[in-house]
């Protein structure tokens, strides 16, 4: 592991190493998402930073034409049978208020579930790109998914220090807490 921290900091810490050691071929992950980030490194320290500013949040929606954008509102596609639009249309404020409420219900329904569910996300694709061909993998991956916290560990207790390390930090809160 070269660096750890914000997006800046990585880069900058990888240009300047990339500068002593030019084959280097390292790989930036995500923190949130566990997804492989490309950086483009060309040019002065203040370039990197700029087009890291100017970067679009990974996630960023595409432009889109409908919507309130003044309001915060994006226009996207749902595709519903006809008697779920149905039962939206009958709901009062219409569908859309139907739809905002049901999701926000969803999303304050169990957090710690969600948090749970984005944290094994995040270690599965880490593990995918970079474990793959780590002994245990599998079962590793497997126990993950099963919140098993102490399989996970010892599965992964022999691969490359930094690569169980990372693992470990992703894995932090996939486990729901043990009763």
């Amino acid at each position: 592991m070269v660096a750890f921290g914000s997006l800046q900091e990585v880069a900058l810490t990888l240009k300047e190493r990339l500068r002593h050691e030019p084959t280097l071929a390292p790989l930036v992950f995500d923190n949130a998402s566990g997804r492989p980030i490309d950086l483009d490194l060309r040019g002065s320290d203040e370039a990197v930073v700029q087009r890291l500013e100017d970067r679009p949040a990974v996630s960023a929606m595409p432009p889109v034409r409908a919507g309130r954008r003044k309001l915060g509102v994006v226009a996207r596609e749902v595709t519903l049978l006809p008697r779920h639009w149905d039962w939206l249309n009958d709901q009062p404020g219409g569908a859309s208020v139907a739809l905002r409420r049901l999701v926000d219900e969803a999303r304050h329904a169990n957090p710690i579930a969600d948090k749970v569910r984005r944290a094994r996300e995040a270690t599965y694709h880490f593990m995918t790109a970079l474990a793959g061909n780590e002994p245990n993998y599998e079962e590793a991956t497997r126990a993950l998914f099963a919140g098993n916290r102490a399989r996970y560990h010892a599965l992964i207790a022999e691969w490359p220090a930094d690569v169980k390390l990372y693992a470990g930090k992703l894995a932090l809160e996939a486990f729901e807490e043990e009763q």
